[in-house]
């Protein structure tokens, strides 16, 4: 069975930082693209890194490039998301999502390219 757990959300004041951490099982890691998304009330999901898992590759979003940080440990089978600078705007659920079996994106930032979700965690940024 394919999980996918995140974890490390919280409140944070604006321009600190926050780890999401995106545990995983059931599936083999190093085959996989992992891919970090939030959602806002009122607004769509939106694609913020991707790691391919077995070569490091990584795309980032422009809102979020040079503040957030993808990384992954093949060791505990753990995608991060460091998040720097964060900004009130920042607020929203953050979901992690896999493709355990990756080849190739057509777009690496929509969601209908991703398998298997998380559960979510609120990230929470006051002015």
């Amino acid at each position: 069975e394919v999980q996918l757990v995140e974890s490390g959300g919280g409140s944070v004041q604006a321009g600190g930082s926050l780890t999401l951490s995106c545990t995983t099982s059931g599936f083999t890691f190093e085959h996989a693209a992992i891919g970090w998304f939030r959602q806002a009330p009122g607004k769509e999901r939106e694609g913020l890194a991707c790691i391919s898992v077995g070569t490091w590759y990584t795309w980032y979003a422009d809102s979020v490039k040079g503040r957030f940080t993808i990384a992954s440990v093949n060791a505990n089978n753990t995608v991060y998301l460091q998040m720097n600078s964060l900004k009130p705007d920042d607020t929203a659920v953050y979901y992690c999502a896999a493709v355990p079996q990756f080849v190739a994106f057509i777009t690496w930032s929509r969601a209908e390219e991703y398998d298997y979700w998380g559960q979510g965690t609120q990230v929470t940024v006051a002015s």
